[in-house]
This record gives C-alpha cells, sequence and structure tokens, in this order.
C-alpha cells in the first residue's frame, strides 16, 4: 500500500529500536534533551560504536597471514562487497573509501572530469558544499563552464525539466543531491536520470546521497548512475569514514593505487576494519527491522524492507510534525510559525523541517530551544555550508528540525507544545 501520510511502528517495537542507540533521550553530562539534529550526524548505533571499539583494540595488520589478522581482512572483504550490494544496491562498480563522505565527493568528480571530454559540467543550487565546490573546483582546473541548475523554490526542488536545459552534447559530468539537507524534499533522479541521458546517452551522473540515505534506500543500479555516496555518521553509526560507490567506467579511469593492485581498487595502505564493521552493524539494524516485518527474502530485499519500514514511520512522524493532533496542532497550525517549501505530497520528503519562528532569531532561537531541551540547528545565510544554498531558496535562514525514525509520537508532541509556547513567547 502506499500510506501517502505513512505508517508508524507500534509504539513498542519504537521505543525497542530508540534503546539500540546511544543517548537517545539525554546527554550523560547536559541532562535531558529531544535530539533532532540528525541530518547533522544521526544518533549512533551502540552496536556500530562496541563493533569500532572492539576492533580498535587489536593490532593485528590484516594483511597477515595469522588468525587475528584473516579475521580482521575478511571484514574489509565482506564489509567492501556488502556495502556495495546491499546499501548502494550495485551489482558492479568499486568502493571508494575515504575519511569522509566529502572526500569521497572530490574523488570521484575529479577523476571523471580530468579524464572525460567536454567543455562544462552541471551542478544544481542547493548542493552541499562538497559536492557543488568538487565541481566548481575541477571545472576551474580543467576550463570547462560550471552550469548551475536553479531550484524550484515552492518545493526546495530540483526539476527534471530544469535540469535539461542545463545539459548538452557537451556536457562532462551532471552532479544532482539525492535530497535537500535543509528542505528534506527528495529529488526525482530517475526522471533526472532518464531525461538527461536522453539528450546525452553517455553522460556520467553523480549523486550526493549522504543526507538521504538513513532515509530511504539507494540503488544505484536501478538509476544507472556513475557515483553515490553516503556518511556512516549521518546513518546511524561512526565519525571517521565516507563511502562511494563508482561505476565500472569510472573505475576504469586513471586512478590512485597501488600499482600491483587490480584497477577496481581504490584502497590504499591498510584499511581500518573497525569502520567496516561498524557499517555491516547498520545493515544489520535495518535487515533486522526488515525480518520484523515478514521479509524473509535475501539480504537486500530485507534491507529494502527495512528501509521502506523506516521511510514510512519517518511519513508519519512528519505528518504528525506537520498536521498535530486535536491537542496538540502541528507546525502548519501554530501562529508564529511558518514551514518553508511545505509540500502536500509528504511521499517527495524525508523527516527533515525547515521553519520560522516569526520575531526571532534564527541562532537565539536555536539556543532557545537548546534551552528547553531541543537540540534543533540553524541555517543561516553567514554560514558558509548554508549561504548558497539560502540564497538559492530565496530565505535568509532556517531552522532545521530532524527528528530520526527511532523518536515516537511523543516526542514530537513534545517538540510541538515547546514550538508553540515560544511562538506564543515571540509574539508578545
Amino acid at each position: 500500500m502506499h500510506f501517502p501520510n505513512g505508517l508508524l511502528f507500534d509504539a513498542d517495537y519504537q521505543k525497542e529500536l530508540k534503546a539500540k542507540f546511544c543517548h537517545a533521550d539525554a546527554d550523560p553530562i547536559y541532562g535531558d534533551r529531544l535530539f533532532f539534529e540528525n541530518s547533522g550526524g544521526s544518533l549512533r548505533l551502540e552496536a556500530c560504536v562496541n563493533a569500532k571499539a572492539e576492533l580498535e583494540c587489536f593490532p593485528d595488520c590484516p594483511e597477515r597471514i595469522h588468525a587475528r589478522s584473516r579475521y580482521l581482512k575478511n571484514i574489509v572483504d565482506t564489509g567492501t562487497k556488502e556495502i556495495l550490494e546491499i546499501i548502494f544496491g550495485a551489482k558492479s562498480g568499486a568502493l571508494i573509501t575515504e575519511l569522509t563522505a566529502s572526500q569521497t565527493m572530490f574523488h570521484m568528480v575529479g577523476l571523471i572530469m580530468e579524464n572525460i571530454p567536454g567543455k562544462n559540467a552541471v551542478v544544481s543550487s542547493i548542493e552541499h558544499p562538497s559536492a557543488f565546490d568538487a565541481v566548481e573546483f575541477y571545472c576551474k582546473k580543467t576550463g570547462k563552464e560550471l552550469r548551475v541548475v536553479p531550484a524550484n523554490p515552492q518545493t526546495g526542488r530540483i526539476d527534471a525539466d530544469e535540469v535539461i536545459k542545463y545539459v548538452d552534447g557537451d556536457t562532462c559530468l551532471l552532479s544532482i543531491m539525492s535530497a535537500s539537507n535543509i528542505s528534506g524534499t527528495i529529488m526525482d533522479m530517475e526522471d533526472i536520470v532518464k531525461k538527461a541521458r536522453a539528450i546525452k546517452p553517455d553522460l556520467y551522473i553523480v549523486s550526493d546521497a549522504v543526507q538521504h540515505a538513513p532515509h530511504h534506500a539507494m540503488d544505484v543500479e536501478s538509476l544507472g548512475i556513475d557515483g553515490m555516496n553516503f556518511a556512516p555518521y549521518k546513518f546511524f553509526g561512526i565519525r571517521g569514514c565516507g563511502f562511494a560507490y563508482v561505476s565500472d567506467r569510472v573505475a576504469a579511469l586513471p586512478h590512485h593505487k597501488l600499482i600491483a593492485k587490480d584497477q577496481s581498487v581504490f584502497e590504499l595502505g591498510t584499511s581500518a576494519p573497525g569502520n567496516f564493521a561498524a557499517c555491516m552493524e547498520i545493515m544489520n539494524y535495518v535487515v533486522n527491522i526488515g525480518e520484523h516485518f515478514g521479509c524473509a527474502g535475501s539480504k537486500r530485499e530485507r534491507f529494502l524492507e527495512g528501509m521502506r519500514r523506516i521511510h514510512l514511520q519517518e511519513r508519519a512522524l512528519l505528518h504528525r510534525m506537520l498536521e498535530g493532533t486535536k491537542e496538540v496542532p502541528g507546525l502548519r497550525h501554530i501562529e508564529g510559525v511558518t514551514v518553508f517549501m511545505d509540500t502536500a505530497d509528504l511521499t517527495i520528503r524525508d523527516l527533515i523541517c525547515a521553519i520560522k519562528i516569526e520575531n526571532m532569531d534564527y541562532t537565539a532561537c536555536t539556543a532557545e530551544y537548546q534551552r528547553r531541551g531541543v537540540t534543533v540547528y540553524e541555517r543561516v545565510v553567514s554560514s558558509i555550508y548554508s549561504k548558497r544554498i539560502l540564497e538559492a531558496l530565496g530565505l535568509a535562514g532556517a531552522i532545521r528540525v530532524s527528528p530520526l525514525h527511532c523518536h515516537g509520537t511523543d516526542d514530537i508532541d513534545a517538540f510541538l507544545k515547546i514550538t508553540a509556547q515560544m511562538a506564543k513567547k515571540a509574539q508578545k
């Protein structure tokens, strides 16, 4: 079924899931809080933290032949295979690993733009700086024209029909993010890829999925794109690693590697097995959700069902946050609150809201939320991470509110009550 307004987890199951995360309801030093800043770095699964910590205890090199080394090497090999197949949905291609997802974006954009002929590259106006700046940097380095697709300010979306106005036979690369990191609006990548490739069939296309991956399954195979990345620390996991899929034709391009290694290998030096172990715990968590709801297929199928259920739960939480109840008005119904880029169709949204409370400075508003036990984040034009994106959307700023699927309706209602109190006070 479609469930346009989502489908909530059973309350007991939601609480069971929340218990798997570290410090979900309180900071051990600073006290109780609602952590609604998951777009900046999500709550951490305890299993991910423990898996990383456990393997960091061992000094053994994964490239040796004794038992512990073989065990560590197997984690790296299995992790590499499953990140590609289970998380990205890839049947071919290669994995790029870096310290951050931003580095993986620069890596794959550079590979394409330095090796593929063309006169221009196309990127959207609302990309995260890691994606936008990567394209701009390599346009300057390779002498290509930078073309910037404007956003739809009503929806916060990059529309396919707008993209194709900027793509032509001389376009080297198209880079469009999978979902907005401010509005939560999901891009129709299938339509974008289809229409762009109708203009240039062999066009290289990459997508920044860092914001989208924790909310919805990635599927590079069905999209037929050449690159996609995610950051484990925004996907219930740990900091210190970023992963990117690249297609076979990108992997075939000249890249840094040990000469004796296979062309598809991007790894330089010894991998950190704990990073892969932690990422596999993300997979296990999602797969277990799929199994809870009766899926008994392949691991990828169980993962897909788990992500589908996460997305439905989050859509239901988004609907609750926007509409509220008879007892607790939602953001759409609180006097003095504006929801930016609000869309009636919640199927094109991840669990992110960009809002404004009238008569409140954005930074002061964030501080007041924090004082009341709610962690959110302000996006303002003075920030290098936000200025271009906000201006592209016609905004001076926004409070970004980003709960997680493990939150419940009680968490949403508590946030709404606090917001109503703040809005009422600000109107006096």
